[in-house]
């Protein structure tokens, strides 16, 4: 981020006469235990703060002037929490909505992803990162963001590289850098000529070696595409600092990283942490980073290495531990007041010095419209029929008893359970949607603008169960397509019509019925909601198939649905 212009001089004659008792600071924080995260230690004390950034450790209070005082009451204080690596418009809030839900769980700086609202936005992507960024400095978290790396033309990620708060670019699509693709190379000369980060995908499950090492030697900063022990080895050796990830329908994922961290002896100093995705479910019923350094703790990293992987780490990954990660002068006051260092309670969160959430509520309001980045729904699925969503067998055995179709598992994302070919019961030359005694959803992928013969993915779905009626969702980032589970044809071809006719949104019907809606407005890929909005909307379609008869655990639908786009995109199941 760019230096704002301001008077240094009368900056550091201010600090020199606070710290000589001759004016006043803004807030002393007494009667903490400061962790250390530097020494790995922790001592008790006391904290000045001045200009939003603190300006003493344990100042003499028989000299020290301060405006307000604020009694610590023995808490541990910690640096702000830091998210790694986060897509903060995957997870359908716009950028208010988000902090109402994270800021309270000691989060006080993301560096964030912006590809797939912009890639949404298609020719408006210049216009969709400008209303993105609007009025960020009022936000209760710090962003750093990272103009598209992929999923967007070249000439909006170099528009895009001249914003505030922008700091590099955001991570390739392996696909295609793999391939010596022309706009990969501009996006990494233009951000390598003006010395930004470039946040790693690597690749891993996908590439040969030879072109594993094409990322690090053109300057990638980071890497978080690491799914097991020999992912992590492989990693540090080419010289990343990589990020343990924790999101949506990956719950498993973090607990085999870390594990394999304590079982082999990583050295922490490696490692950040990270969400990845994350749905506002999730931050709202079990937490953000919070959740994920206490989980680590649960694993068997020390509470100090794990607090230091979500603070300290990552601000010297990003060469801003002079800013952030510690609490010491010169850095921003950014601190979490809790009462367990190995189980994260944040009780007091302040950022610049100002608290902004006590008792997991946030207590600063902030107030961005965003609603000039609505738009309108432009349908493709007029011609849609109800025979293009049913299951084609890729072979059919010679009694024709037995089918081999497509099963897709929404925790299988990221490796190689995420879709099999499996051979299922067939009746009267029809499917029957099981497998190994447990009954299964159909899911239908569906290509919203078809040019020509319509692209249709279908097959049957692990994550959703839907006795009757239909759930739909729409992403339009990189390519605008539906996803739709039912067990009929025809209820699922309405359902995805009626999807059609947002911008994006989710939907659940019957009997050709419309039961629940939530319109995604922005681009078709955030809702213009608040926090508690949003997630009313999202328990509205989990009720409403509950009322039907189907039962769902864990993620909302809408988040669950919404994350295979990552996995369809992955393993090249659109166009």
């Amino acid at each position: 981020m760019k230096q704002k212009e301001t008077n240094h001089l009368e900056k550091v004659r201010d600090i020199y006469e606070i710290l000589n008792g001759r004016k006043e600071a803004d807030l002393l924080i007494k009667n903490v235990n400061i962790l250390d995260v530097h020494g790995e230690t922790v001592y008790q004390g006391s904290l000045l703060i001045y200009d939003k950034r603190i300006v003493a450790l344990n100042p003499d209070e028989t000299i020290a002037k301060v405006k307000d005082v604020f009694d610590g009451q023995g808490l541990y204080a910690i640096p702000g929490l830091i998210d790694a690596h986060l897509h903060f418009e995957s997870q359908l809030a716009h950028p208010v909505a988000l902090g109402e839900a994270m800021v309270p769980n000691g989060t006080t700086t993301i560096f964030a992803e912006t590809l797939d609202l912009l890639s949404a936005a298609g020719e408006d992507g210049v216009k969709a990162a400008q209303g993105l960024f609007r009025d960020y400095e009022k936000l209760p978290y710090r962003l750093f963001a990272f103009a598209p790396g992929k999923k967007v033309a070249a000439s909006v990620t170099k528009e895009v590289l001249e914003m505030e708060p922008v700091i590099g670019l955001g991570e390739f699509e392996h696909f295609t850098y793999s391939k010596g693709d022309e706009d990969d190379f501009q996006k990494a000369s233009w951000v390598r000529e003006k010395g930004g980060f470039m946040n790693g995908h690597w690749g891993l499950t996908a590439l040969p070696d030879m072109i594993l090492n094409y990322l690090p030697a053109i300057g990638t900063s980071n890497n978080h595409d690491v799914w097991n022990a020999d992912d992590i080895e492989k990693s540090i050796r080419y010289g990343f600092p990589t990020q343990i990830k924790f999101g949506v329908g990956s719950s498993e994922v973090i607990k085999t990283l870390l594990r394999a961290i304590v079982d082999r002896k990583f050295p922490t100093d490696n490692f950040m942490l990270c969400t990845d995705n994350i749905s506002i479910e999730r931050l709202l019923k079990m937490g953000h980073m919070d959740w994920i350094i206490s989980l680590c703790t649960e694993m068997g990293i020390s509470p100090i290495k794990a607090i230091k992987m979500a603070t300290l780490n990552t601000a010297k990954s990003y060469n801003m531990e002079n800013q952030i990660g510690s609490l010491t002068p010169g850095r921003f006051a950014d601190i979490v007041l809790t009462d367990s260092l190995s189980k994260i309670n944040p009780l007091y969160v302040f950022k610049d010095g100002e608290l902004i959430a006590k008792d997991k509520k946030i207590l600063k309001k902030v107030e961005i419209d965003y609603s000039s980045m609505c738009t309108k729904g432009v349908p493709g699925l007029n011609d849609l029929t109800p025979s293009e969503l049913d299951i084609v067998p890729f072979e059919v055995s010679e009694d024709g008893t037995k089918a081999k179709v497509y099963l897709f598992d929404v925790y299988g994302r990221g490796h190689e359970k995420f879709h099999q070919e499996i051979w299922v019961p067939m009746v009267n030359g029809k499917i029957v949607p099981e497998y190994q005694g447990e009954k299964f959803s159909r899911l239908s992928v569906i290509q919203r603008y078809a040019d020509g013969k319509r692209h249709v993915v279908n097959g049957l779905f692990k994550g959703v169960y839907v006795e009757q009626g239909a759930v739909a969702t729409f992403w339009s980032a990189p390519s605008p397509y539906f996803v739709v589970v039912g067990q009929e044809s025809d209820e699922m071809c309405f359902c995805a019509k009626e999807v059609d006719k947002y911008s994006g949104g989710c939907i659940v019907t019957v009997d050709k019925a419309i039961k629940s809606v939530m319109p995604l407005e922005i681009y078709g890929a955030m809702a213009n909601m608040t926090v508690d909005e949003l997630t009313k909307s999202a328990d509205a379609i989990d009720v409403a198939l509950e009322e039907m008869g189907n039962h769902n655990e864990g993620e909302p639908v809408v988040n669950k649905l919404l994350s295979l786009f990552i996995s369809l995109h992955r393993f090249r199941l659109m166009k």
